[in-house]
């Protein structure tokens, strides 16, 4: 499971970016977040784990959890 950074949050379309720890960056929708952890308890900066999930708009990120 890759982990990396919440690099940026857009919480008012619900959405944000993971930089991992190679440096690429993974786009998630609010619904990827699961755990302990809801979308809005995110913050910038925060270490988290996901998986990698295919799309045709590039690398997008699921089950997203805090590390």
């Amino acid at each position: 499971m890759p982990n990396g950074t919440i690099k940026r949050l857009v919480r008012d379309r619900g959405f944000g970016f993971i930089k991992d720890d190679g440096g690429q960056e993974w786009f998630f929708h609010r619904s990827a977040v699961s755990g302990d952890v809801s979308f809005e308890q995110l913050r910038e900066g925060q270490r988290v784990s996901f998986e990698e999930e295919p799309s045709t708009k590039g690398p997008r990120a699921t089950n997203i959890r805090a590390a």
